[in-house]
């Protein structure tokens, strides 16, 4: 194999410090959750080619908005293990390369969504940055611990976006499947909060665990994992799905209510580094199961 020269090497690793800053793990979830509410919205398979310019379009204001996050942080990010790898932190790329990357991958993004998929997708899509990158990482995540909670609708939107795309609407079905993931998230994070709890200690961000303890936080991981399962059957009770989802839906919460339960009687840094796993493998499944039971018994 030909050695690559000095200067591609810096283009490969300039490129892979771009590519970290849109945080591509935890945007894969998001464009899955994305492409679900895409093939939910309707009962035949949607346009292939839709599916995948409104998912491009998606992508591109989302890893936008995490840019913005993460020059917005960078200073916190530097005081915590977990992410002070990141680029900016490290000195790899400055806070101008940052915005300029953020505001050119994001006005592609608009103009992809308004010229090829629809305005509303464009809008809501645009209106879930700004929910994101500033109402959340602003005006809420330094100043109040229930951040997730207020700020978690933001991340709740992919199913609305993916909807939207399909059929220009966004029915109660699409908002359903945002409640899901709203009341998802809070157990979601807090358990990583608790296992990262001195990372956030440090940082100074008052984080449920650090301002009330992790007991009241284990405690509100449970109840909100309680209530989750119960808005994961409405889409059974509104007939949105059949028994496939609904059965899928309570073996995946009852796994889930297992973790929260463990944790909240015995804690340990490892069960919570296991629940925070298994919420996102839950999360994941959970919209699989609406997916086939969609094809299958619709």
């Amino acid at each position: 194999m030909r050695e690559l020269s000095a200067a591609e090497r810096t283009l490969n690793h300039m490129a892979s410090q771009y590519w970290a800053l849109t945080k591509p793990r935890v945007t894969q979830l998001a464009l899955f959750c994305t492409v679900i509410g895409m093939f939910l919205s309707t009962r035949e398979l949607p346009p292939l080619g839709r599916v995948a310019v409104a998912t491009l379009g998606v992508w591109l204001l989302a890893g936008a908005a995490f840019a913005v996050n993460s020059l917005i942080e960078q200073h916190i990010d530097a005081k915590m293990a977990r992410t002070r790898m990141r680029p900016l932190p490290r000195g790899e790329l400055s806070a101008f390369q940052a915005l300029l990357f953020s505001g050119l991958i994001g006005g592609i993004g608009m103009w992809v969504l308004y010229s090829f998929v629809n305005p509303l997708t464009m809008w809501l899509t645009f209106a879930t940055f700004v929910g994101y990158a500033v109402v959340y990482t602003v005006l809420l995540k330094p100043y109040t611990p229930q951040n997730i909670v207020i700020g978690g609708m933001s991340g709740a939107m992919p199913p609305v976006l993916g909807w939207a795309a399909i059929t220009g609407t966004t029915p109660a079905e699409a908002w359903l499947l945002a409640l899901i993931i709203f009341v998802w998230t809070p157990p979601h994070f807090w358990a990583l909060a608790l296992y990262r709890l001195d990372d956030y200690r440090k940082s100074g961000l008052p984080m449920l665990p650090v301002t009330h303890g992790e007991r009241l936080t284990r405690l509100h991981i449970l109840l909100y994992t309680v209530v989750l399962v119960a808005t994961t059957a409405l889409p059974f009770v509104i007939q949105m799905s059949g028994w496939i989802y609904l059965v899928s839906a309570l073996a995946l919460g009852a796994i889930f209510l297992w973790y929260a339960w463990r944790l909240f009687r015995a804690y340990s840094d490892r069960l919570a580094r296991s629940t925070f796993n298994y919420s996102i493998v839950y999360l994941a499944a959970l919209f699989a199961a609406l997916l086939v039971d969609h094809y299958v018994t619709g």
